[in-house]
């Protein structure tokens, strides 16, 4: 048995130095070491020595194994030194070649315009409130003082679920939502997903607005006026132009349409704002009270204006966009101007 554990050591060692890459090497490991190896058989084979011979084989075994495990991690060593000269050879870094640019993703630009909206009502004193796109049609027309039969359910062009069931038409309910559970003095804005069956370069089955409240004592028009003021200023720039024209909204009483000198031309008319110098910015108007009936509001007590935006109209007058589908076209080269 001696005989054969030498034979097997001096054989292993001189295979060991023809060894030339990892495969012959895994091979060598296999032969000698696997489960089926040459030494593997031997340390098999102890129970049929003599008992009084064991522990000298079996450390001569373990020896020998020793000897090849040393062989075989030595192998690897050179093998791998061996590749990383080669590669280290082969490949080549031109230090001097300019860096790779990788694109970097940007905020949508509906996402930067609402930010730049809220921070303004925030730093106001405004809170931010949510509420749902299904909403039924209470919310969303009657108690904004639009019955079934009210003509002006006509402008809203509306997506029905069922009779009472409806996607929401513009963020308003939520305004009606919160002075149902809140008490005044109330002040906040709803920024959200609208819909209304109406596409076109300037409209979008699906838009985004952003709708104020402010219900207190004593508040006036005067107030409305100088909080969209101040609005428009910081959106627009201090130098923009403003002007209330008297409008109709059935959800509010006096009502006025606001508009800003044409971002385009200036003011001076061209083909964006027809000749008129002017473009429409947003909607707004003092609370009708009978919104306030509906959420019981004593009407004699508080006032309140309302307002509201579309945020994709915001945005194209901002940055001179002229296409409402470009905002979901999702055309890179028109999202890495922005």
């Amino acid at each position: 048995m001696m005989e054969k554990l030498n034979s097997i050591e001096s054989k292993a060692l001189e295979e060991s130095r023809s060894i030339a890459d990892e495969r012959a090497l895994e091979e060598f490991r296999v032969k000698y070491l696997g489960k089926q190896g040459e030494l593997t058989a031997v340390l098999r084979s102890l129970g049929q020595i003599p008992k009084e011979d064991r522990p000298a084989v079996g450390a001569r075994v373990n020896q020998v194994k020793a000897r090849i495990e040393e062989a075989v991690g030595r192998l690897r060593e050179e093998l791998n030194a061996t590749r990383l000269t080669r590669t280290l050879s082969e490949e080549s870094l031109d230090v001097s070649l300019s860096g790779r640019r990788w694109p970097i993703g940007r905020r949508h630009p509906l996402t930067r315009a609402t930010e730049e909206i809220l921070d303004i009502f925030i730093a106001m004193g405004f809170t931010v409130e949510e509420g749902p796109e299904v909403e039924k049609d209470y919310y969303n027309f009657e108690a904004l003082n639009i019955p079934k039969d009210h003509p002006a359910r006509d402008m809203h062009d509306t997506f029905y679920f069922s009779e009472d069931i409806v996607l929401r038409t513009h963020t308003s309910p939520v305004q009606t939502r919160v002075m149902e559970k809140r008490k005044p003095p109330v002040r906040f804005v709803c920024p959200g997903a609208s819909y209304r069956v109406d596409s076109d370069v300037s409209h979008s089955p699906m838009f985004h607005q952003v709708e104020g409240l402010l219900v207190d004592e004593d508040v006036s028009f005067s107030d409305l006026k100088g909080v969209l003021t101040v609005f428009l200023h910081e959106m627009f720039g201090k130098d923009v132009d403003l002007r209330f024209r008297a409008s109709f909204f059935p959800f509010t009483e006096p009502s006025a349409e606001v508009d800003i000198a044409c971002v385009m031309c200036g003011g001076r008319g061209c083909r964006v704002c027809k000749q008129t110098g002017w473009l429409e910015i947003l909607g707004a108007g003092m609370v009708d009270p009978e919104v306030f009936r509906y959420v019981g509001y004593d009407s004699e007590k508080y006032t309140g204006f309302a307002f509201g935006m579309g945020i994709e109209r915001v945005a194209m007058l901002k940055w001179g966009i002229d296409d409402i589908r470009l905002f979901y076209d999702n055309d890179m080269r028109f999202l890495s101007q922005v």
